[in-house]
């Protein structure tokens, strides 16, 4: 059994052996000192330590370097066999040419393949590419020595034969592993057909079969290959060869003038389509399955279009293009076609119905803002049909007589299809096509002018019942959003037609405003219809007085019954409705209306008038709690009211300008102190006094009688004496202060007569005199200011 110490004596045999140890490592310490300087002493002087230096950075890799050497060496061994062909040639014999190029261009192709066996690969490319290159100079100088007269004919030849060499020659097994080869004969293939085309003069329609023709062989490169240089050749020729086929057969549908040419152009254009289609349904189609089928349909829907085209009347031309475009929705609801294509499909239909719909525009524009030219001449007479006077000084739109066919396609589409495309968002886009069809129709019909009239107005009632059916959501909903958007937007041509004759206007604008008035009630289109009530309500005034015969400033006073009924309506309706603030906004349109037909006529009285009922209008406005600060507009249009009136009267006097407006303002600044007593004087009576005080002393000043100082310095003694026994500062000071210039100014000729009969000496002493009095009671004086300070300090 093994004896364990206790822990003192553990303790004691630990730091006995630590001493040992350091005992140890002292000595040892010591001998390594020795040995390093015994060392130092036998060696030579070592060099001075310099700081390690990083070694160069290569700039390019490897492999970079050998692909650019290799690259250049075949650039340079190409242009030496150019060289040699072009300016060698003629010096060699038949059996000397064949000899040179026959064993230069089989020694070349034949040396990559030992290169691929030693593992050169990039090597071998560069001498593959070399013997490429020899194999067209072979075809050069072929052509040159024995065929060159057929010069596109050859070419197509030696196109193909060169793609045929290149694919043998890159598929062969031991040159498989070259990547050159394949991509370069697929690139030589674009050019046989297309060449061909060419030298047997196949017209137009030949060169687009073989553009064509050569994309769908892409096509399928494309689809078999993988991924890699022949996938990415093929896919770069397919695109560029299809694109420029299917545009130049398409150009050929629109111009093709008979239905033979047109046939064989739609032709053209399904072969490109089914081609597209072919490739949007192939699984390694990927994302771009979506635009091919796009592709497909739009030109399918051309090759259609395009066939009946040449045998229908030129306005009918957009109908049966956006036929065709129909069509395709019907293809995309069979579930055998992938959902990429489906979708593509109904993208194409959805594009050729809105470029239908953007031939329709010209012809909308026009019945929107065509009646403008009436503006400028107003009430003289309005023209037979509605379309004379539509296009008054607008062209009539070329082939517009089947926009409505157009407009009431595409809305049916809509609504058959508002369960793919959102119920609420196709009804909505359906109602605007139907409201576009019903506001084109009458001029396209080119109906008698009042009966035009009639059915706009018409129009208008149907989208305010449409913007309140059904009345059951609080909410309004897109659709109801839209109808009320474009019931406003249907008066526009319709106000401004009316203006062709005096009876139209009134009869439009009348209707117009019972019409919005009615619809106010709904709540839903308060905020919409009851400012256009107000609008038209406006307008029947003016055409009103224009038609009694009115002078302006007369048919100012018949508008602002419109403020009046704005201002009664806004109160019943109250501060929390949507409609309020519209309709405040438009009753003070038509009050600033009324006041500048008032200004424009020149008559004072009249004016004076306008301004006094409309300051009738915003006091009572103002009665309502939430437009309290209206006050203050109202007292302005009184103010300026008695202004007029006293300019009217050929009044010069500034009192009787100033007094009312300093009575009102003194009253309400005593109703004000009475409320609050902390309110300053300054504010209460100070505009109200300074208002006639003011103008009244520069008045005065320039008065030669002495009525109006004595009146005004009896008016300023009392406001001080008011102040000085109510301690005000305002009334205090700014009394004091008109009753000193006032005095002063029925001193001044005394003063200057003393001033004049005194020697010039006098003036002088006299300041002395009043400089050695203020200095001697300098103290005092400043203890009377500092208690005059204190004094009005106590003052409010």
């Amino acid at each position: 059994m093994t004896h364990i110490p206790p822990p003192a004596e553990e303790l004691r045999l630990l730091d006995l052996e630590l001493r040992r140890l350091d005992a140890r490592r002292a000595r040892l310490l010591h001998r390594r000192a020795w040995l390093v300087t015994a060392l130092h002493a036998a060696a030579p002087p070592a060099p001075a330590p310099t700081a390690p230096v990083a070694p160069p950075r290569p700039e390019a890799s490897a492999p970079r370097v050998q692909n650019v050497l290799l690259l250049l060496g075949g650039v340079l061994l190409t242009i030496a066999a150019i060289a040699f062909t072009l300016v060698s040639w003629g010096e060699l014999g038949i059996a000397g040419r064949a000899l040179v190029l026959g064993a230069v261009t089989v020694a070349v192709l034949a040396a990559p393949v030992p290169l691929l066996k030693r593992g050169l690969r990039s090597t071998a490319e560069s001498v593959a590419g070399l013997g490429l290159a020899l194999t067209v100079l072979d075809a050069y100088a072929l052509h040159e020595a024995a065929l060159s007269g057929t010069d596109t004919t050859y070419a197509a030849v030696a196109s193909a034969a060169l793609a045929a060499l290149w694919a043998a020659y890159g598929l062969l097994p031991r040159a498989s592993a070259l990547r050159l080869p394949v991509p370069a004969a697929l690139v030589a293939a674009q050019l046989p057909l297309l060449l061909g085309a060419v030298a047997v003069d196949a017209g137009p329609y030949g060169v687009t079969l073989a553009l064509l023709v050569t994309a769908a062989c892409n096509v399928a490169v494309a689809l078999r290959g993988s991924a890699g240089p022949v996938r990415a050749t093929a896919v770069v020729g397919a695109y560029g060869l299809g694109v420029a086929g299917a545009w130049a057969a398409g150009w050929l549908s629109w111009t093709a003038t008979g239905p033979g040419a047109a046939a064989r152009a739609a032709a053209l254009l399904l072969l490109a389509a089914g081609v597209a289609l072919a490739a949007a349904r192939h699984p390694s189609a990927g994302r771009q399955a979506g635009g091919l089928a796009v592709a497909a349909g739009l030109l399918t829907v051309a090759a259609a279009g395009g066939t009946v085209r040449p045998v229908l009347p030129a306005m009918w031309t957009v109908p049966a293009y956006l036929a065709c475009g129909i069509a395709p929705l019907a293809v995309a609801r069979s579930n055998r076609l992938p959902g990429a294509v489906r979708q593509g499909l109904v993208q194409a239909s959805a594009a050729v119905q809105g470029l239908a719909l953007l031939w329709t525009l010209p012809l909308l524009g026009v019945a929107l803002m065509g009646p403008a030219a009436w503006i400028e001449r107003v009430w003289s007479g309005a023209p037979g049909g509605l379309r004379a006077a539509i296009t008054a000084d607008v062209p009539w739109p070329p082939y517009s007589e089947t926009v409505p066919v157009v407009l009431v396609a595409v809305a049916g589409v809509l609504v058959l299809a508002r369960e793919a495309v959102g119920r609420v968002r196709a009804l909505s886009g359906a109602l605007v096509l139907g409201w576009a069809t019903a506001l084109v129709l009458p001029s396209v019909l080119d109906v008698p002018y009042a009966v035009g009239l009639a059915a706009l107005g018409c129009l208008t009632a149907g989208a305010l019942a449409a913007a309140t059916w059904p009345r059951t959501p609080e909410r309004p909903s897109p659709l109801h959003l839209t109808a009320t958007v474009l019931a406003p937007l249907t008066t526009l041509p319709l106000v401004l037609l009316s203006l062709a004759g005096q009876g139209a206007t009134l009869a439009v604008t009348g209707a117009l405003t019972a019409l919005f008035a009615a619809a106010s009630w709904t709540r839903r289109l308060a905020p919409v219809a009851a400012p256009a009530a107000l609008v038209y309500a406006t307008a029947l005034a003016c055409a009103t007085g224009a038609a009694a015969g009115w002078r302006p400033q007369e048919t100012a006073v018949l508008v602002l019954v419109v403020p009046v009924a704005a201002a009664l309506l806004a109160a019943r309706l109250g501060d929390t409705a949507r409609a309020t603030v519209p309709v405040e906004v438009t009753g003070a349109t038509a009050a600033l209306l009324a006041f500048g037909l008032a200004v424009a006529s020149g008559d004072l009285p009249m004016l004076a008038l306008v301004l006094a009922l409309c300051g009738v209008i915003a006091s009572g406005t103002a009665l309502r709690p939430g437009r309290r600060p209206v006050a203050f507009a109202g007292t302005a249009l009184f103010v300026l009211a008695a202004w007029v009136r006293l300019a009217a009267w050929d009044v010069g006097t500034p009192e009787a300008y100033t007094l009312p407006v300093t009575v009102p303002a003194l009253v309400v600044g005593a109703l004000g102190r009475r409320r609050d007593g902390q309110v300053s004087s300054w504010t209460a009576y100070g505009p109200g006094l300074a208002a006639t005080l003011v103008p009244s002393l520069l008045a005065a000043w320039g008065d030669t009688h002495w009525a109006r100082p004595l009146l005004l310095g009896v008016a300023a003694l009392a406001v001080t004496l008011l102040g000085a026994r109510h301690h005000l500062q305002a009334p205090l000071l700014l009394g004091g202060t008109v009753l000193a210039l006032d005095a002063l100014h029925e001193l001044a000729p005394y003063i200057v007569q003393v001033t004049d009969a005194l020697p010039r000496w006098v003036p002088p002493a006299l300041a002395g005199l009043l400089l050695l009095a203020v200095g001697a009671t300098y103290e005092q004086r400043l203890r009377d200011a500092r208690r005059v300070r204190e004094f009005l300090g106590t003052m409010r």
